[in-house]
């Protein structure tokens, strides 16, 4: 359990407060040489654990964003074309022979390595990050799978590309499709969900040490009762921090006695127009209250003997 406890407080050092359950998961990745599935909704800090963990080992992270008709090209390799034609135009001018020129223009040289071969043919271990996953189509899932259990790349003009250095794989979903059951048997499985209040109060005066304490607590309760209304998008962690920098930067002494500044820094929270038009002012003060009574929930069942 020590080799846990110390990345856990590696990773804390590094600026992301994990569980013992993440923590195990994580080492067990590296130890088993498998993927990791982070899933949860968008906001809750998956991104956040491939950074600290890049950060934490002092090597390159590596990240491929999916979206919609992503394809193996855009995830492995391009051959530099421009550079190719510019280079049998030069070739033919010399009177170079045609075997000569193909030989020279599909060479590495001439790769332009996009995030998986990148990943593969690093130097060095690296931290490979495959963000929402979940937005790419089941072809390219059907095509990763096999590149994750392989870990290496053919490419026909030049041969198979073999990892010396496998990398840490992290894949993020934000669950807004079903996952094939293979690419799920294949990854070590954690859920990432918002965090309790003593986390998010970590979290927070990790990452803005200047904050007051009790301010802390209070820009946490009403956060977390602002999760629990009908809102079209919930805030997450990063909403957290960017409000409390914001009140912090005004000088918001007391969220209590702050309706004004409250009101005029909800940006940072509410991202949706339906969300603003939600919070009037009646609105805010129902949040604030509902927040001020977990709040003070808290500190009494903090000062209760056992």
């Amino acid at each position: 359990m020590n080799e846990i406890d110390n990345l856990a407080s590696d990773l804390a050092r590094c600026g992301y407060i994990a569980g013992t359950e993440l923590a195990t998961t994580l080492h067990l990745a590296e130890v088993l040489e498998r993927p990791i599935l982070l899933e949860g909704d968008a906001g809750v800090g998956k991104t956040a654990v491939a950074i600290a963990l890049a950060k934490q080992r002092q090597c390159e992270l590596i990240r491929l964003q999916c979206y919609e008709g992503l394809d193996s090209n855009t995830a492995l390799y391009e051959w530099n074309y421009q550079r190719q034609l510019m280079t049998v135009r030069l070739r033919e001018q010399d009177n170079t022979g045609s075997d000569s020129i193909e030989a020279e223009i599909f060479s590495r040289e001439y790769l332009l390595q996009r995030p998986l071969l990148q990943a593969i043919s690093s130097e060095q271990q690296s931290v490979l990050l495959i963000d929402e996953i979940d937005r790419a189509d089941d072809e390219f899932e059907a095509f990763l799978l096999e590149v994750l259990a392989e870990f290496q790349i053919t490419i026909p003009e030049i041969g198979t590309i073999k990892a010396t250095h496998k990398p840490i794989v992290i894949l993020t979903s934000n669950a807004t499709r079903d996952l094939c059951d293979a690419l799920r048997r294949r990854c070590l499985y954690h859920f990432v969900d918002y965090p309790t209040f003593e986390k998010e109060l970590q979290i927070l005066t990790t990452h803005l040490p200047g904050l007051q304490h009790d301010l802390a607590k209070s820009i946490i309760s009403f956060v977390q009762n602002l999760r629990q209304q009908n809102l079209k998008k919930t805030p997450g962690i990063a909403e957290t921090l960017d409000w409390a920098s914001a009140l912090l930067h005004i000088k918001t002494a007391h969220l209590a006695s702050a309706l004004p500044e409250i009101e005029t820094t909800l940006g940072c929270l509410l991202k949706t127009r339906a969300d603003n038009e939600l919070a009037d002012r009646d609105w805010i003060i129902n949040v604030l209250s509902e927040a001020s009574q977990i709040k003070n929930t808290r500190i009494t069942e903090q000062n209760t003997p056992p």
